[in-house]
């Protein structure tokens, strides 16, 4: 346990595949790592159903953001109601995070995806941001309506929309 203690951890239920997604995610980002494994123990598995020795739950890291994954069941399944925000700093790491996300899952628009395990993602770069609260509404607008007919965002476009 880290001498300082994360204020907020995100908490992510899966039916089965806490570790194979936890191996996964760590896979994608740099500075990442399984921190630890707890296993569903007699009672525990009595209790939840799950096999004994089982892996329950998974603590890992993305670039330095402790997360959690349990191995809960099938009851609750991830929404859109919930995404998790990669900010990007160049196209290089969009594609790469882009790609890597979107494997195995859907690519719905405007940088969001969901992942092989129905985790909702944004891929965004930065220099988004900047260009959607620029102060002529006119920049804005055609920077807007570009992204709309994006799937992943390719800055470029943004740029010269930008630009008009």
């Amino acid at each position: 346990m880290p001498d300082t203690v994360q204020k907020i951890t995100p908490f992510l239920w899966f039916d089965t595949q806490a570790q194979e997604a936890a191996k996964f995610y760590t896979s994608l980002f740099k500075n990442s790592r399984i921190v630890g494994t707890t296993y569903y123990a007699a009672e525990a598995a009595k209790a939840s159903g799950r096999p004994e020795g089982s892996v329950m739950t998974v603590e890992f890291e993305l670039s330095g953001q402790r997360f959690t994954a349990l191995n809960g069941g099938p009851i609750f399944k991830f929404t859109e109601a919930l995404s998790l925000v990669v900010h990007c700093d160049t196209q290089e790491e969009v594609d790469h995070f882009w790609h890597g996300l979107a494997a195995g899952g859907e690519e719905v628009q405007c940088g969001w995806l969901k992942d092989k395990f129905g985790l909702s993602w944004q891929v965004v770069p930065r220099v988004l941001l900047e260009l959607i609260q620029d102060k002529d509404p006119a920049r804005s607008n055609r920077v807007m309506a570009e992204l709309m007919k994006m799937k992943k965002i390719d800055i470029e476009p943004l740029r010269r929309a930008a630009a008009g």
